[in-house]
């Protein structure tokens, strides 16, 4: 979505910061012995605090049924899209939990994630971690305008693989977003190898364009796996992933990173 007026731009901001305000919550919240059920329902009750809904409860995609979740929750080798149905236990010192916030507010989404260490996380998840971070920070400066989506993925793909050795995921990347949850363009974390890989690589980061940004990392292979009818996505291999997402408006004077503040979050949390 491409806002335009200033009134556009307050509401998603608004959207953002809570956003923000939930994952602070969780920052606090995440320790060893919660199940995921109770992390969604911590996330369901925080929103309605600030007078927001999820916006992924419920959501459809063809062949998938609603999905059940106030958020995602996604953990080790689960990239995206996890539920709190996919844990038969609770969540423990060395686990790797991605969590993704959908917020309505106001008619405004906000959407972003954050990886969050529960304490003990191997060195290999931790610098895993350390780096999902640096390729956000990297991607999002990349953003200028007048400049092509592809600068992001170059950012991001120079970060993750060519300097760090872990992989990115394939065929998931960022997206528009505004008054609906996904729009175009559609934002690889990955260079096309062909035009026809990513028709909008070339679309211009134009001013009042609004993208939610999201490197998706993997210790080992970047291949993934769903269970048909089912909506997590794990890498085929087992390994360790995280997911960190931003809000993003592009200004004439450069990206304006609405979830700014997610950057100070703790890495390890339940200490």
């Amino acid at each position: 979505m491409v806002l335009t007026k200033a009134s556009q731009i307050d509401g998603a901001r608004a959207a953002a910061e809570r956003v923000c305000s939930v994952h602070q919550g969780l920052a606090e919240f995440l320790e060893p012995g919660k199940t995921l059920a109770d992390i969604d329902t911590f996330v369901a009750q925080t929103l309605k605090k600030l007078a927001s809904r999820s916006c992924f409860l419920r959501y459809k995609v063809p062949g998938l049924g609603p999905f059940p979740s106030h958020s995602c929750l996604s953990i080790n080798d689960c990239v995206v899209h996890g539920t709190h149905r996919d844990l038969d236990r609770p969540i423990r010192e060395g686990d790797v939990l991605s969590i993704d916030i959908g917020v309505l507010h106001k008619g405004w989404i906000g959407d972003a994630a954050w990886t969050y260490g529960i304490v003990g996380v191997s060195d290999e998840s931790r610098r895993l971690m350390a780096v999902g971070v640096d390729s956000l920070r990297r991607g999002v400066a990349a953003m200028q305008p007048g400049r092509p989506l592809l600068d992001w993925a170059r950012a991001v793909q120079q970060c993750v693989e060519t300097e760090s050795g872990f992989s990115l995921i394939r065929g998931l990347g960022g997206h528009g977003y505004g008054k609906s949850l996904h729009t175009a363009p559609f934002v690889a974390n990955v260079v096309p190898r062909h035009p026809n890989e990513w028709p909008d690589a070339f679309r211009t980061f134009e001013p009042g364009l609004l993208l939610a940004v999201e490197p998706m990392l993997a210790a080992g292979g970047h291949e993934t796996t769903s269970d048909p009818g089912a909506w997590p996505i794990r890498t085929v291999d087992g390994s360790m992933t995280v997911h960190y997402e931003a809000d993003v408006l592009i200004t004439p004077d450069g990206p304006d990173n609405l979830s700014q503040s997610m950057f100070d979050l703790p890495d390890l949390v339940g200490g």
